[in-house]
């Protein structure tokens, strides 16, 4: 995140430097005359990194995943989702700028293969929030198109041209075998090998989004296979945050209402004392009473609570875990957070258990369970692995459930990844809260924003139709 100081310096050197060459004296002094694309580069990355781990993570999947409870600071933890409509604004807004990059003295194919993979993980965060989205003709602002059409979420994902899964392969393909090199890149110090292996990794990731609805599972086989996946935490996709400001964990700096509100779910608390796991202090606190009584404890509380309802229930608020230090009193203390190794193994050792692909189902499991103990420096205990509760020895749905909910756990703050998760494969089995607003049920995503309605009506009305109302509860494609 340093580069982004860096900019602000070269913007300002910009505006204040003067010029011997006096052919240019009409030039307005205040506006910089030639941007190189690694600045728009920093910025979708510095961007996108921090609305993914901050907000739509801790603040909105933190809640929908179970990690967290809400004291009703936080109605989505009562399923009131709305519309997210500041994502998909920004979501948007950074796709113009990866387009905009084309435009800019500079740009080379490096460039345009790592452009393209950003571009593929952000219309896919669009389609699994929303559904049906403007894809194919959304940026068509240069030909004066502002009504897209709503490209279905089957066809983005698997069209064999224009996909996700066929552009990213592309990209890879572009940047294999490229000599031309980029600038600006926070996230992989302009590493083009760590891009591609983010890029297949990103690939496993969509096939198992899809699994649902392909039989053919040779390419995700393939890229088990090949040495180009993410190997280590080395490759993880994180910006590290850093400990001066304006670059620092936003809960740092955030309203002690929003610290407060963000309680240790009772779902985390039963699942992390089953497994006797001391993950439990990496992301949580023991409670205020506890510490004070000198007994300190985790404890977590239901989700989807009315104040009224906890105060019913006879819930004492500092008697229920807070965030741990690491995430308040720490301005560097995590980091923004695209994609972690850890998910890659979870995601092949499920591929196996299905016998969607072959390999070990138990190496990458352990691996992704050794990975998130080290990226979060804590040391797995001796016995992990032979423990009943954690140990593959059961039938497949029992393995399954192991697998995948440990996969839960690694999707902490990872942005919606966890959400999308659950909706696909059901696990963990989360009950909705006692005072939901959603009739009991599970949400499947967000509500189309209203200028959507209004500015892009005909398009908009055809997408609702087609995937069966603009509601919380319509299931995506690759869900049913």
């Amino acid at each position: 995140m340093k580069n982004i100081s860096l900019i602000l310096i070269f913007f300002g050197l910009l505006v204040v430097s003067c010029t011997s060459d006096f052919d240019s004296i009409n030039d307005n002094p205040n506006e910089p005359q030639e941007v190189s694309p690694e600045f728009l580069l920093t910025n979708v990355i510095a961007a996108e990194s921090n609305e993914h781990t901050y907000n739509q993570g801790l603040r909105l999947n933190n809640y929908l995943a179970q990690f967290n409870a809400d004291v009703e600071f936080e109605r989505i933890d009562r399923y009131e989702l709305g519309s997210n409509s500041g994502h998909w604004n920004l979501i948007y807004s950074l796709l113009a700028d990866l387009e905009s990059m084309e435009t800019l003295p500079g740009y080379n194919e490096a460039y345009d293969g790592v452009a393209e993979i950003l571009r593929s993980y952000l219309f896919s965060q669009l389609t699994d929030m929303w559904g049906d989205v403007p894809y194919s003709e959304a940026i068509g602002f240069a030909d004066f198109n502002f009504t897209p059409i709503y490209d279905t979420q089957e066809s983005i994902y698997t069209d064999p041209e224009n996909g996700i899964i066929a552009r990213l392969d592309a990209a890879v393909a572009k940047l294999q075998n490229t000599t031309e090199s980029i600038r600006g890149d926070i996230m992989f110090g302009n590493d083009l090998t760590k891009w591609i292996r983010f890029a297949n990794s990103l690939q496993v990731r969509y096939y198992l989004r899809i699994s649902k609805k392909i039989t053919d599972f040779s390419d995700l086989q393939q890229l088990a296979d090949e040495d180009m996946l993410m190997q280590s935490n080395a490759d993880n996709a994180v910006v590290p945050y850093l400990s001066s400001a304006p670059n620092q964990f936003p809960l740092f700096s955030a309203s002690t209402g929003i610290y407060q509100g963000l309680k240790m779910s009772g779902t985390v608390e039963q699942t992390l004392k089953n497994w006797d796991d001391p993950r439990i202090a990496v992301f949580f606190n023991p409670t205020q009473e506890s510490l004070l009584a000198g007994t300190p404890e985790f404890k977590g509380m239901p989700n989807g609570l009315s104040t009224q309802t906890i105060s019913e229930m006879g819930i004492v608020l500092n008697d229920v875990s807070n965030m741990s230090d690491r995430f308040r009193a720490v301005p560097d203390g995590v980091d923004a957070q695209l994609m972690l190794y850890s998910e890659v193994q979870f995601a092949l050792a499920e591929a196996v258990e299905r016998g969607y692909i072959t390999g070990n189902a138990q190496t990458y499991y352990e691996n992704g369970i050794k990975a998130h103990f080290e990226y979060y420096s804590t040391e797995v205990p001796g016995d992990y692995f032979s423990r009943d509760v954690i140990a593959l020895n059961g039938s497949m749905d029992e393995n399954l459930e192991k697998i995948l909910t440990q996969k839960w756990l690694s999707l902490f703050m990872v942005g919606h990844e966890a959400w999308f998760n659950i909706r696909r494969t059901g696990i963990p089995a989360l009950i909705p809260g006692l005072d939901n607003f959603n009739d009991n049920q599970y949400p499947s995503r967000y509500l189309y924003p209203e200028s959507e309605q209004a500015a892009n009506k005909e398009n908009y009305d055809q997408a609702v139709s087609r995937i069966g109302g603009d509601n919380i509860n319509v299931k995506s494609w690759w869900e049913m």
